[in-house]
């Protein structure tokens, strides 16, 4: 018998099965077309924070689950012997104008308080290489709290992982224990279906992975699109945020518009080969906050969606929190992130 239920092998699913595991817990998930077979099985993986200013709960939580993350990657590969593709490598922004650089400035003042002194916002001169954006200033933001990893292969880590720990994913079967429905896109669709309003959508988004070798360098942020350099020699470049679509699997003319910006930002890249596109539908719930606790009316029973663009680097922190709350009843989550705050 098990003592939780997952319905779900997306980052949410597996990282709370995971944290189940590690809390002695007999586990069990379920998803009828495999892990990351969802937006979880994308390919840009920017693990970025918010600006440090006008702090909130959704920051303090990022902030902690960022800061998590290295130590969960890094166990999560020992256990099963497959990389994540993680790496806290940082981020370059580059200055627009005095405008933006005043008011970088200023954050690299509230970085120092609000991130507690565990990471860097700093502005200075960017630097004189090839792994560097356009800046008509002269100036970048570097930040040493941002990190990435590969998304498809962070969540084929975590089914190595669970898999040496004897947990399998199943495509049926039945429900036992307490039971985390981590089912993205569709779990929103039920749950406003079930309660008469849309508690959440879904997002398409649009990525490229080019073949360019800049491992372990920064990530790299400019004109709103994120620049991920992977540890197997490509880029990612991405993403599109489309409220609305026709096909949620299919490229198009705006991806290619993204990668053109990406190789106007950062001269490096232009000419490099694209290898692959991806399309996906990310989960948005009403809130815009990750949608986490018990599903209203039905005991036993708990929702952990709504990760959007921010799931991969909220995940170690709400594995630990919902596994407190479905073992312990140990209910640890910020009041914007209650599944009520979306309804």
């Amino acid at each position: 018998m098990a003592d939780v239920t997952v319905h779900g092998a997306g980052i949410l699913g597996l990282s709370a099965a995971w944290a189940c595991v590690k809390k002695g817990a007999r586990v069990k998930i379920i998803d009828p077309n495999g892990a990351a077979s969802g937006s979880s099985g994308g390919i840009v993986g920017a693990l970025a924070p918010h600006v440090p200013e006008n702090w909130n709960s959704k920051k303090a939580f990022q902030l902690e689950s960022l800061l998590m993350a290295e130590t969960f990657w890094r166990e999560v590969e020992a256990t099963g012997g497959t990389t994540s593709g993680y790496s806290r490598a940082g981020r370059i922004q580059p200055v627009m104008d005095d405008a933006a650089l005043d008011l970088a400035f200023r954050r690299s003042e509230t970085a120092r308080e609000l991130w507690q002194g565990k990471a860097d916002w700093t502005v200075e001169r960017c630097p004189n290489d090839i792994w560097a954006p356009l800046t008509p200033t002269g100036w970048a933001i570097r930040d040493t709290l941002s990190a990435h990893l590969h998304p498809r292969k962070a969540c084929l880590a975590l089914v190595s992982a669970l898999a040496s720990k004897g947990v399998p994913i199943d495509p049926d079967g039945a429900e036992q224990g307490q039971v985390l429905w981590a089912t993205g896109v569709d779990g929103l669709k039920r749950l406003s279906a079930e309660h008469s309003r849309a508690v959440g959508n879904g997002v398409k988004g649009q990525a490229a992975l080019l073949q360019f070798d800049a491992r372990f360098s920064p990530q790299i942020f400019a004109e709103s699109v994120h620049i991920v350099p992977h540890q197997d020699g490509t880029v990612a470049i991405g993403s599109t945020s489309e409220r609305e679509y026709l096909e949620g699997a299919t490229t198009d003319q705006q991806l290619d518009n993204v990668v053109a910006t990406a190789c106007a930002a950062v001269p490096a890249l232009q000419g490099a080969t694209v290898v692959q596109r991806w399309a996906g539908v990310r989960p948005r719930a009403r809130s815009r906050a990750p949608m986490l606790g018990h599903w209203p009316g039905k005991p036993g029973h708990f929702i952990a969606n709504g990760g959007f663009k921010i799931g991969f680097g909220m995940a170690p922190k709400i594995a630990q929190v919902m596994a407190n709350l479905m073992l312990d009843n140990r209910n640890e989550i910020p009041k914007g992130f209650e599944v009520s705050a979306s309804f």
